[in-house]
């Protein structure tokens, strides 16, 4: 039960990434579609891909913190942004303790690709995720 309870903490602040956006210039505003991936040893069964779309700001696309995949009861620690990419260390408290780290690769600036591990309670979870840009908000 407590690792159901993980994976939907974690995969519920994952799949918020099409509300996040990269440092000046990484990200193109407009109507963007995420895929989220999931993958946890010892697991029965495998979540399947969770995509979602999401209509990115121009004040979003400007703000390099809104990158990172967050829940309330994570702090961001170590964050960079680079050229390309943006990364960060990640630490949860509370009933699921953990600690964690992540990046995202910007291909243009309409397309990316990242990753987010976390480890808590002796298990390690792998969220995979890729956005690109499919046109306009309307």
């Amino acid at each position: 039960m407590r690792k159901l309870m993980w994976i939907g903490l974690l995969a519920g602040a994952t799949l918020s990434l099409p509300a996040m956006a990269p440092g000046a210039g990484l990200m193109k505003p407009g109507l963007w579609e995420i895929t989220t991936t999931m993958e946890m040893a010892g697991m029965p069964f495998q979540q399947p891909p969770q995509t979602v779309r999401h209509c990115v700001t121009p004040q979003e696309a400007r703000d390099v913190e809104k990158t990172v995949p967050k829940d309330e009861h994570c702090k961001i620690t170590d964050l960079k942004s680079s050229a390309n990419k943006v990364s960060w260390k990640l630490a949860c408290s509370g009933g699921m303790a953990g600690k964690g780290e992540g990046e995202i690769e910007y291909q243009g600036d309409s397309a990316y690709k990242g990753h987010t591990r976390m480890q808590a309670e002796g298990m390690t979870m792998n969220m995979k995720y890729q956005g690109k840009r499919i046109g306009d908000c309307k």
